[in-house]
This record gives structure tokens, C-alpha cells and sequence, in this order.
């Protein structure tokens, strides 16, 4: 098995996100440091990661958390800011299914499971995020038809998003969209670039997951039920 897809089923992160840390060196093989994600583990190979041994999970779990603003996903933070660890106890090692902003709130989903998540992320899967957004006025049809065939959101990308409702009172406006890749601050930066003030941004949903009338802050452990439909 390669070492990023043995990262991954032991609840580490990812598969993509392993090769990143695997490359960060802090993955060893019988106590020597791998940097190759592709180095293929033994069935009786000792592999530890942040020095603590690790072994593939025989159980996979999925919870989801409903961020508040200002909290940051990652596990630790050198500045000492609250992340999304900080408001879960859970039994078992788990890590986001990608990212949502210091800014943004709603619905983030935590697993042990590296496959889902890397089935989730994949853009070739097209896995739908459904956005709230609050901004200044109104976007007009020819923005909103930019913006779903695809604009320049700088640093070599390209944003897009599908406009499901917007709905205008006064000088503000809600809108829903949804998306199918999640690139980094995709709709921060689309709304940038078109010169359009954003004031807040929420996710609602991710695939068949809604976030519902799950309070800010708290979080709860996804059903079986739920945990098939991400599957499909």
C-alpha cells in the first residue's frame, strides 16, 4: 500500500493532504523519514506520523460542525487562535473534509476517513457545496451568467459558480450558489474580482448533508444513513 493511502486509512488526512505532509517530513517507516507519498508500506512496516505510531482505523466516522466565524480549520495554530478542534471532543482522531475560511461559517464535515474525504474533494466527482451570501446590491443577469460560465479570480484560476436564488431588500442582497469544486475562497475571490461587497458567507449544505437547525458552535456525529449518501 502506498504511504499516502496508508495516511489516509489510518484516519490521517486525506490522500492529497497526506502527500503534502508526507513531503513536510513527518512520516517515518520503521523509524526513518519517507518523503516519497508513493513508498510502498509492508504488511509488517512500522509507520508513525508526528512520531506517534499510527495503524489503518477499523471504523470510519463522519461528524459535522456548524463553524462559527473567526475560527480557523486546522488542527494546531502557532498564533494560538481557536480552531475547529477546539469546540469537539470526539473518541477518535479526526481532520476537516477540506476548508472553510476564518471568516465563513456553516457547515464543515470532520472525518477519520481519508478515502471518503478524498472522494468527497475530487473535482472529477462534482460533489455540490451550497453557499449563502449576503452582499452590497444586486448581481445583474450579465454578471450572474460571467460568473456561471467562469471568471478570472487570480493567481492562475478560475472561479465558477451556479446561481440557485437571490433574492434583494433594499441595498442588500442574499443569494445561493453552488458549487462543485471548492477552490480556495472560490466565492470570496469571484465576488472580488467583479467588484461586489461581500458581508457574510455561510455553507449550507455539502453533497446530501445539510447543515438544517444545527446551532452555531455545536456539532453532532452523522447517521449511517447519512454516511451512505455521502458514500454515493
Amino acid at each position: 500500500m502506498r504511504l499516502n493511502k496508508y495516511l489516509a486509512k489510518a484516519g490521517v488526512a486525506s490522500r492529497r493532504e497526506s502527500d503534502r505532509l508526507i513531503q513536510e517530513a513527518t512520516t517515518t517507516v520503521n523509524g526513518k523519514v519517507i518523503l516519497d507519498p508513493a513508498y510502498l508500506v509492508q504488511p509488517d512496516d512500522v509507520v508513525a506520523y508526528d512520531s506517534k505510531e499510527i495503524k489503518l482505523i477499523t471504523e470510519s466516522y463522519v461528524i459535522m460542525l456548524n463553524k462559527p466565524k473567526g475560527v480557523i480549520t486546522t488542527a494546531k495554530d502557532t498564533h494560538g487562535r481557536k480552531t475547529v478542534f477546539d469546540l469537539i471532543r470526539f473518541k477518535e482522531r479526526l481532520f476537516p473534509v477540506g476548508r472553510l475560511d476564518k471568516d465563513t461559517t456553516g457547515l464543515l464535515l470532520l472525518t477519520n476517513d481519508g478515502e471518503l474525504a478524498n472522494k468527497l474533494m475530487h473535482p472529477r466527482n462534482r460533489v455540490p457545496r451550497v453557499y449563502e451570501a449576503e452582499i452590497e446590491g444586486r448581481v445583474d443577469e450579465k454578471t450572474v451568467n460571467r460568473i456561471e460560465r467562469g471568471v478570472f479570480i487570480g493567481d492562475g484560476d478560475w472561479g465558477k459558480a451556479e446561481f440557485l436564488e437571490q433574492k434583494t431588500i433594499k441595498k442588500r442582497s442574499t443569494v445561493r450558489l453552488q458549487l462543485f469544486q471548492g477552490k480556495k475562497r472560490e466565492i470570496r475571490r469571484i465576488f472580488e474580482f467583479q467588484n461586489i461587497k461581500l458581508y457574510s458567507l455561510q455553507r449550507l449544505s455539502y453533497g446530501k448533508i445539510k447543515l438544517h437547525d444545527l446551532p452555531e458552535g455545536k456539532w453532532r456525529q452523522l447517521t449511517d444513513s447519512e454516511v451512505k449518501l455521502l458514500h454515493k
